[in-house]
């Protein structure tokens, strides 16, 4: 299982750098649009349906590393007083949740994208940008979540019947184009 964790690792980590020269992109062209229209008076064509396509590959390319880090967002208001099995159970819980979730999303999206491949759909614009990669790439970043919230899920139903504490990965890179920041735990708290 560990091996299949690790290349399920390296592809999310893959589809996030992917992600980020997306965003770079993005960012690059929508400066060169704002500059390009308000100094001289022309647009760069196609700037809409590239920033609109590459939106999903930002946002659908980093949720299953950010699952791997275990990043998402989560209320500790209760989680941090509970016990390990507690947490683990709860864990367990958000994991199902998500699946449950996460598995409507790929069933519709998966209809969506077979509909948008098969009549070779593309943005109305002055380029006719095809948008069935950017749906395909949704599907491939909810497949990838979806293979990272089962792995969770198996290590968290060992936790539950253990005891044992989530051991905090450090061998994991840092996300590219963020810096460090400092653990929370680490600041000296007043009473």
């Amino acid at each position: 299982m560990q091996k299949f964790s690790d290349l399920v690792e390296r592809f999310a980590l893959a589809v996030l750098l992917i992600g980020g020269a997306g965003m770079v992109t993005a960012m690059f062209l929508g400066a060169g649009d704002v500059v390009g229209t308000q100094f001289f008076g022309w647009p760069i064509p196609g700037v809409l349906e590239i920033t609109e396509s590459t939106m999903t590959l930002i946002v659908f390319g980093a949720l299953a590393y950010a699952q791997i880090r275990r990043n998402h967002i989560r209320v500790e208001l209760i989680y941090s007083h509970m016990g390990p099995r507690t947490r683990a159970a709860m864990d367990v819980a958000a994991n199902v949740a998500a699946i449950i979730f996460f598995g409507f999303l790929l069933s519709e999206a998966i209809a969506e994208g077979m509909t948008s491949w098969r009549i070779r759909e593309t943005a109305d614009g002055l380029i006719q940008f095809p948008l069935y990669p950017a749906r395909w790439i949704l599907i491939s970043g909810t497949v990838m979540l979806l293979l990272q919230l089962g792995l969770h899920t198996i290590q968290d139903l060992g936790r539950v019947s253990s005891g044992e504490e989530l051991e905090e990965r450090d061998d994991l890179p840092p996300i590219p184009g963020l810096p460090d920041l400092p653990d929370p735990n680490s600041f000296d708290r007043k009473p």
